[in-house]
């Protein structure tokens, strides 16, 4: 009996989606198997809002953007259904049986890879692919969508370069990443910013502040700085490693009445911590005497038309995941490995992160030609 599969896209959106479900979907036709996409990610599966994916449905949309499914951040174990967030799973997986579905397609980046994995322990038959630009997701060598983020963010801090130069300005970047600061490394580098600050290296201000000084000290009255948007000062990240340490241990002691307190505190933290950009511009203002502008690039950096690696990228990992729902092969993540793909147990994926390692190759070469890291 042929096979049916479903396909759904979740979290945020990505150059290469497109890419990836119509290589999963002409992969899957090819053998004669039978696919539905599922629309708006997991709340598209749990009201049972379906599309039949045939070849009319798949042609002409690999250099598209975003998502023909749609997608969103809907989780089925706390999902908005009226005014109540309720548990969605059991009503996710009836529908999964309902359409005596063979093997569900998840396409998304950590929490999607999470969600997923719940599902599976659910016993449904689960497979996902590793989407976003944050580049984030463990055990995969990279996702799709960082290449054409990062050469988005490198092409503005070109485009930046001459007006700073003109005006004899500072520019701060903000470039997207939230924990993992390889999208304001890569773009960092490849568009010769002089100061690139990311999550996984605490800088210290005057440090920064002393580098531009000295450019200003040869001649050179402009400097660019690339700054991930979770980067954090060093009292900054301090601060936020001893409100996660003293969460989960209040989660641990089961002290409800503490969590709260330090869930508000995080609450608050994280409030401060998004107009971590412009305190940082106006603090650089101050200490280095040369205007200071931002440019906050934001979702701009994951629209478009995908590059070639990406379209590239997502045409294997799909092909790639066919073929293990074609040998009977569930429950894994289908990563990129060099030139070839494999498939990594879930498993092993959830709760962990591809964060930049402070000896990574790209974080020396940087240091190498001068680039500024904050500390």
């Amino acid at each position: 009996m042929s096979k049916h599969i479903g396909i759904l896209t979740a979290g945020g959106d990505s150059p290469g989606l497109n890419a990836a479900i119509r290589a999963i979907g002409k992969s899957a036709l090819s053998q004669g198997m039978h696919v539905v996409g599922f629309r708006d990610g997991f709340r598209g599966l749990m009201e049972n809002r379906t599309v039949r994916l045939e070849l009319e449905t798949l042609s002409s949309i690999l250099t598209r953007g975003g998502t023909i499914l749609g997608t969103s951040r809907d989780k089925p174990h706390k999902m908005l259904v009226g005014s109540e967030i309720m548990d969605m799973t059991q009503v996710i997986c009836d529908n999964y049986r309902q359409l005596n579905l063979d093997a569900l397609v998840c396409i998304g980046g950590g929490g999607t890879q999470k969600n997923a994995y719940r599902l599976l322990q659910k016993g449904l038959n689960i497979l996902t692919l590793p989407k976003t630009i944050d580049n984030d997701v463990a055990l995969t060598d990279v996702t799709f969508g960082f290449s054409t983020a990062m050469e988005i963010a490198a092409e503005a801090i070109d485009r930046l370069h001459s007006t700073a130069h003109s005006h004899h300005r500072i520019i701060v970047v903000e470039i997207m990443g939230h924990n993992a600061g390889w999208l304001a490394l890569g773009a960092g580098m490849a568009g010769g910013a002089d100061v690139i600050l990311i999550p996984e290296i605490p800088y210290d201000l005057e440090t920064v502040a002393a580098a531009i000084r000295k450019r200003k000290q040869r001649g050179t009255n402009f400097s660019i700085v690339a700054v991930a948007e979770g980067a954090l000062c060093r009292s900054g990240h301090k601060r936020y490693v001893e409100l996660k340490a003293a969460k989960a241990q209040a989660k641990e002691k089961g002290d409800a009445k503490t969590l709260k307190r330090i869930e508000e505190d995080l609450m608050e933290f994280s409030t401060h911590r998004s107009n971590h950009t412009f305190r940082l511009s106006q603090e650089l203002e101050e200490l280095t005497g040369l205007e200071s502008r931002v440019t906050i690039l934001g979702h701009y950096q994951r629209g478009g038309t995908p590059s070639a690696a990406d379209r590239l990228l997502a045409t294997r990992l799909g092909s790639a995941c066919v073929d293990c729902i074609a040998r009977g092969i569930g429950g894994v993540m289908i990563a990129a490995d060099r030139d070839s793909t494999r498939a990594v147990p879930l498993s092993e994926v959830v709760g962990r992160k591809n964060l930049v390692p402070k000896d990574h190759p790209w974080v020396l070469a940087a240091r190498q030609v001068g680039t500024c890291l904050g500390d």
